[in-house]
């Protein structure tokens, strides 16, 4: 798994464009407009908006085992594994 990054808003989320910083912007980091006016007068389905990140699940290929210590209940593997600090990790051959 990834790494959670909990709430985030759209520009970390869905690396939406920020609003102007200056000369009186109250807009900076808001998505801006999310729909149209009286017609349909809703939100389509699908919009990208802000919620949880993170936390999915991920495949790396092309990791090498470099030596396993039994007595210790390690695997050194070359190169970098997503997700935390302790987390559970998944290995399988390629098959």
């Amino acid at each position: 798994k990834t790494k959670g990054k909990g709430f985030q808003g759209t520009i970390k989320r869905h690396n939406f464009s920020s609003g102007p910083k200056s000369h009186g912007s109250h807009n900076v980091r808001a998505p801006g407009s999310i729909g149209a006016s009286a017609t349909p007068s809703r939100v389509f389905k699908g919009l990208r908006g802000p919620g949880r990140m993170g936390g999915g699940r991920v495949t790396q290929r092309g990791l090498t085992v470099v030596e396993i210590i039994p007595n210790r209940n390690l695997m050194l593997v070359r190169g970098a594994v997503p997700g935390p600090r302790g987390g559970t990790v998944e290995v399988r051959t390629d098959a």
